[in-house]
Order: structure tokens, then C-alpha cells, then sequence
């Protein structure tokens, strides 16, 4: 690889990074470990990569050391295996300094974990980004031998989204009106257009996530996968989005497809959902009650983002509420949280986490008898059933108080205050 080419790409990229203006994110590092970190495309790796140039920059390393190398620079296209051979070489040549390498994402260059491997093994430091799960199967962290720390990222969570929007959520904000108006309206556009970083930049920002929906499913499900035929895939992705608060099986998903005359096998649907849970767009939950040779037989699917997920849906606010939820309690629980679904007790109930002994329902409002009755019911026979729960949630679009009911309280909290809690 031309070297005054790789130059090139490291000089621009050190200026790049410090023009930046970057929203501090809720993730911790170890200060002498090296990571990889992977997750959907445009949730802001590349932006936490720039995040840790800076602080170490802050903490005395100089910019000459800060070798910063995006692997989808076209300039980088015929980048090989072989090349970062040369690469070491440029980093010799611009400084004597020892490097911290960032190398995003770097699962374009086929084999790069024998580099990432030797570089670990002579005491290098450096970070890695990537887009594609697969980066992180039991293979290539057996071929990394624990080399590296992982960490999955996803896009702003609701704080993050306030501080990146200037709007407070400080003590004053949650007890004044005018402060509690604004996290309500700022729960609302989280709930409908998600937390991608890059697009609070935008005016249309439903335009925004269908280009990155549309280069997550052509490019990092289809392509990568050689699913020459995508019109299944789409019609999937589109039932899969009609079915989020619901556990579905992937018999009935292929039931559903093949109604509408698209003929995919079982096999296809399962494949299909694995390659989109890979791109980091999809993740399921399980039922905690399923023996564990059924309990992925009926997920629950969710989608990473809510502005995805709006894409597919038509006046579905019910549905965005819980996969708002649901976003939340994946960053904070990754998968150590599930469903609860009884055919003997008749529980039926949207979260549960083990760990908190929680259990959490989501009803946009509770202000007809109706809903009322069906969520007091759920945790009257959840209470009855199952000892382990101790606290019981409702979150709802804006309601917010406590239900006493006989042994037991239910906090039912608005959007706004659960994410800042969550």
C-alpha cells in the first residue's frame, strides 16, 4: 500500500477528530485494555473512538500518536491483509512516539483478527470497530485468545439525546411544569425517531433512518449474506415490526409471508432473523417460564432503533412505547431480561428482569376502565403465581402515580421518567 496514501488518510482523520464536537456517552472503558467495538451502523462508534483519542489526549498522549484509520475511505478499497504491514511502517515513519491504533471499521479488511492478534501480542494498543456481530462469534474470540474486550453499542440512549438537544433534565426540569414539558415533547420524537446521533442533524429525519435501514438490509443482511432475492427479506422485516409486543413463532412468521405469496421455508425465516439480529438492526427476548428447550421457539422481536421500527408501522404508538422500553432495558441488561407468559396461571406480562426482580407493563394509558382492569389483573395473578417478583411497574405515554392493591404497590411512571431512570 502507498504510504504517502496512508499518511494522507491519518493526517486528514487527526483533523477531523479535532474539529469534532462531541455528546459524552454512557460507556466505560478500561484505561489499559484493548476493545472492539461493534453494533448497528451510525449508532456513533466511530464518535466514541473520537471520544477516546480526546481523553487521551487530555491525559498527556500527543495527536503524532493517534493513528486513526476508517476502512471505508474509498482510498482504502484494495486494503488487504497484507497492507497493515505497511501501515506500521507509515506510523514508524510520521513518529517514534508508541501508537494507539483506532481502526474502524475494520471487518471490511478479510483476516484483519490475525493483525488485531499479533498487534495485542507485541503490547500494542488499540481499538476496533465493527458492524457485524460476527466479528464476535465464539471463533474469532477464540482466534483473538481474549485479547480484547467487547463492548456493543447502540444509538443514544434518552439522556444522551437530551444533552446532544440542550435539554435540561436536571432536578429543576423534573419538578417544574415547563421542565416536564419539555422531557414529555422530547419522549415523544425519541419514541418516533429514535436516538441515532447523526440525525438530530437533520430536518427529515424519517429520510434519515430509511437510508440507514435500507444500508443495513441490502448491504449488511442481503449482500454479506448473498440474498440475491430481497423482496422475502423486506416482507419479513415488515410482519417481524407488525409483531413486536407479541411472542411469535418462526412457524408463524413463514406462515404469514407465504399468505401473501412469498414463498420462504421455515429455514430461510430462521436464517433471515439470525443475519438481522447479526446486523445488530433486531434482537429478541425470550419467556422466562419456556422450558429451556422452548424458550426460542417464541421470541419477542424488537427492533435497535424506534425510527426503524416507525418505518414499518402505520399509527402504532403502542407498539413504539414498548419497543422504547424494551431499547432501554437492553442497554442496561443486555440479555438478562424476559417475558413472562403462562398458559397455567394465565400471567401474561410485557418484562421481567431477574436480577431487580422486576416486572414491568407497558399500556399508553390507563385511563379507560378496560385497560385498567386487564393491567391490575396481570399483576393480581402475577403476585399470586410467582413469589419472585417483588416490584411492579407500568410505564406509560404520560400517567404517572401509585396503585395500592392488597400485598402489593405498583408505581405506573410516564416514558420520559423511565428512560432517565432505566
Amino acid at each position: 500500500m502507498d504510504h504517502e496514501i496512508l499518511k494522507r488518510v491519518i493526517m486528514e482523520q487527526r483533523e477531523t477528530i479535532q474539529r469534532s464536537v462531541l455528546v459524552k456517552r454512557e460507556y466505560e472503558f478500561e484505561p489499559n485494555a484493548n476493545y472492539i467495538l461493534t453494533g448497528l451502523r451510525r449508532a456513533g462508534k466511530s464518535s466514541l473512538l473520537f471520544a477516546l483519542v480526546k481523553q487521551l489526549i487530555q491525559q498527556g498522549a500527543t495527536w503524532d500518536q493517534m493513528i486513526y484509520v476508517n476502512f471505508e475511505d474509498e482510498r482504502l478499497v484494495e486494503f488487504t491483509l497484507k497492507d497493515f504491514s505497511d501501515l506500521v511502517e507509515t506510523v514508524n515513519e510520521l513518529s517514534s512516539k508508541k501508537p494507539y491504533y483506532f481502526l474502524d471499521e475494520v471487518q471490511n479488511v478479510e483476516g484483519w483478527e490475525r493483525f488485531a492478534r499479533r498487534m495485542a501480542d507485541q503490547k500494542e494498543r488499540v481499538y476496533i470497530t465493527g458492524s457485524n456481530a460476527r466479528m464476535l462469534g465464539a471463533e474469532m474470540e477464540a482466534r483473538l485468545g481474549g485479547r480484547y474486550l467487547s463492548n456493543t453499542i447502540m444509538p443514544y440512549n434518552f439522556r444522551e439525546y437530551l444533552t446532544a438537544r440542550n435539554i435540561p433534565f436536571d432536578e429543576t426540569a423534573l419538578y417544574t411544569a415547563k421542565g416536564i414539558g419539555r422531557l414529555r415533547n422530547a419522549a415523544d420524537d425519541f419514541m418516533h425517531d429514535g436516538g441515532f446521533p447523526e440525525s438530530l442533524q437533520f430536518l427529515d429525519k424519517r429520510a434519515y433512518g430509511e437510508s440507514i435501514y435500507q444500508k443495513v438490509l441490502l448491504g449488511d443482511i442481503a449482500l454479506r449474506n448473498e440474498i440475491r432475492k430481497t423482496t422475502g427479506l423486506r416482507i419479513l422485516m415488515k410482519k417481524i415490526a407488525e409483531t413486536v409486543c407479541q411472542g411469535v413463532s418462526y412457524t408463524k412468521l413463514k406462515n404469514v409471508v407465504n399468505e401473501i405469496g412469498i414463498q420462504l421455508s421455515k429455514d430461510s425465516v430462521i436464517s433471515y432473523v439470525n443475519y438481522a439480529k447479526e446486523a445488530y438492526l433486531l434482537f429478541f427476548v425470550q419467556n422466562y417460564f419456556a422450558k429451556f428447550n422452548e424458550k426460542a421457539s417464541a421470541p419477542k422481536f424488537y427492533f435497535a432503533d424506534n425510527g426503524l421500527l416507525n418505518l414499518l408501522l402505520m399509527d402504532k404508538d403502542s407498539a413504539l412505547l414498548e419497543n422504547a422500553v424494551a431499547t432501554a432495558l437492553k442497554r442496561s441488561f443486555q440479555d438478562n431480561f424476559y417475558y413472562l407468559k403462562s398458559a397455567k396461571t394465565g400471567v401474561d406480562i410485557d418484562f421481567y428482569v431477574p436480577e431487580r426482580n422486576l416486572a414491568i407493563q407497558v399500556a399508553y394509558r390507563l385511563s379507560d376502565y378496560d385497560t385498567y382492569e386487564r393491567e391490575m389483573n396481570q399483576f393480581r395473578k402475577l403476585s399470586r403465581s410467582f413469589s419472585d417478583a417483588k416490584r411492579f411497574f407500568i410505564v406509560t405515554m404520560g400517567e404517572e402515580k401509585k396503585i395500592q392493591e392488597e400485598g402489593f404497590e405498583i408505581e405506573v411512571l410516564p416514558l420520559y421518567r423511565f428512560l432517565l431512570e432505566f
